[in-house]
Order: structure tokens, then C-alpha cells, then sequence
């Protein structure tokens, strides 16, 4: 029985031991616990107080920029329609201005009609008058066109005049030179066939400078060719010359001989 009593209360003792570990246990856990829980709070409160200021800082920097491009399109906009304004004040001015000019020229233009019918009103002659006026005109017309005429023709005569060579006396021709005469009547004839054919195309006013030397020029080349057509036909003379006195040398002196035998 004493020992039963024993046990019974060394069991008890051992249980309540126990049972004051585990409340210690259980204690201590919670305090841990909480410990960590509240290290985990203020961690998190930072973190918060942290995210909240880069949060601030954000946001003045996005509505700063904004108000600056808020500015920016302000500024813009009212440039924008200063200058729609300006041009379009311009363009009111510029119409105006038009309008005024066509107005004045309008009104100068119907002021010298005016004049012009008044004067003409003024000049205007009787009708006998008139018809005497009209006369003398076509008599004046008609005596300018004669005179232009009159002065064409001397000039064609004048022309013709000078083209005409100085005559030169007639001397007997030899076979030979009749021939060549002959030839060159031909030639020329087929040219002068195609001078007609080929008509030249009127030159401009503006290169009258350069026609005119070209006719000095041709003018010279002609007065050329024909110094030495002259040369020509006192040298083939020359020659003609020569040979009838050898001709007439050799015949001598074979008549010479034939007497000696």
C-alpha cells in the first residue's frame, strides 16, 4: 500500500514535471514566435515605407514630366494658332488689298474710256471731211509703194550694171580653144540648171552681219578666180605662141635642108 502510494505520487510528481516542460516548451515557442513575427513586421513595415517613398518619388517625377509636356503642348498649340491666325490675317490683307487694286484699276480703266470717247467725240471731223482724210491716205499709201518700186528697180538696174564685164576686143581662137570654150559653156549651163533647182531659204535679219561677209568673201574668191582664168589664158596664148614660132622654125629649116640637096 506505502508503495503503491509512493508510486502514485512519483507519477504525479513525474506528470506535473512534465507537464510544466511542455508549458515551457510551449511558452518559449511563442515568445520565438512572436519575436520572429514582430522581426517580420517591422521588415514589412519598411519594406512598405520603402515602396511608398520610391512610390512618391515616382510620382513627382511622372507629374513633373507631365507638367512639363502638359507645358510643352500648351506652348505649342497657342504657337500654332498664332500662326494660323497671322496667316490667316495675312491672307484677309492680301485680299483686301487685291480688291482695292481691282477696284482702282477698274475705275481708271472706265475714267480713260470715258476720256477716250469724250475726245474722240470732240475729233471727230465732218463726214466730208472724213471721206477727203481717207482719200488723201490711200494717195499717200499709193505714192510710198511706187516710191519703194521705183527705188527697187534702180537698185535691181544698179546691180545689174556692175555685173556686166567691160567689153574686150575679139581675137581669132585656135581649134583647141574653141573646143575647150565649148566644154565650159556646157558646164556651166548644167549649173546654172541646178542653181534654179535649188532654191536657198531666206536668211534672218539677225544674220545679215555674217551674209555680208560671206558676199566680201565670195565677192574676193570670184574677183580671185577670174585674175586667174586671165593668167591662165595669157599663158596658154604664150604657149600657142612658142609652139607656131618652133613649128614655123623647124619647117625653115627643112625647106633649108631640101634647097641644100
Amino acid at each position: 500500500k506505502k508503495n503503491t502510494k509512493k508510486k502514485k505520487k512519483q507519477k504525479k510528481k513525474k506528470k506535473k514535471k512534465k507537464k510544466k516542460k511542455k508549458k515551457k516548451k510551449k511558452k518559449k515557442k511563442k515568445q520565438k514566435n512572436k519575436k520572429k513575427k514582430k522581426k517580420k513586421q517591422k521588415k514589412t513595415k519598411k519594406n512598405k515605407k520603402k515602396k511608398q517613398k520610391k512610390k512618391k518619388q515616382t510620382h513627382t517625377k511622372n507629374t513633373k514630366k507631365n507638367t512639363n509636356t502638359k507645358k510643352k503642348k500648351k506652348k505649342k498649340k497657342k504657337k500654332k494658332k498664332k500662326k494660323k491666325k497671322k496667316k490667316k490675317k495675312k491672307k484677309k490683307k492680301k485680299k483686301k488689298t487685291k480688291q482695292q487694286k481691282n477696284t482702282q484699276k477698274k475705275t481708271t480703266t472706265q475714267k480713260q474710256k470715258k476720256k477716250k470717247k469724250k475726245k474722240k467725240k470732240k475729233k471727230q471731223p465732218h463726214p466730208k471731211q472724213q471721206k477727203k482724210q481717207k482719200n488723201n491716205n490711200k494717195t499717200k499709201k499709193k505714192n510710198k509703194n511706187t516710191k519703194k518700186k521705183q527705188t527697187k528697180k534702180t537698185k535691181k538696174k544698179k546691180k545689174k550694171k556692175k555685173k556686166t564685164p567691160k567689153p574686150q576686143k575679139k581675137k581669132k581662137k585656135t581649134k583647141t580653144q574653141k573646143k575647150k570654150k565649148k566644154k565650159k559653156k556646157k558646164k556651166k549651163k548644167k549649173t546654172k540648171k541646178k542653181k534654179k533647182k535649188k532654191k536657198k531659204p531666206k536668211k534672218k535679219k539677225k544674220k545679215k552681219k555674217k551674209k555680208k561677209k560671206n558676199t566680201k568673201k565670195k565677192k574676193k574668191q570670184k574677183k580671185q578666180k577670174k585674175k586667174n582664168k586671165k593668167k591662165k589664158k595669157k599663158n596658154n596664148k604664150k604657149n600657142q605662141k612658142q609652139k607656131q614660132q618652133q613649128t614655123k622654125k623647124k619647117q625653115k629649116k627643112k625647106k633649108k635642108k631640101k634647097k641644100k640637096k
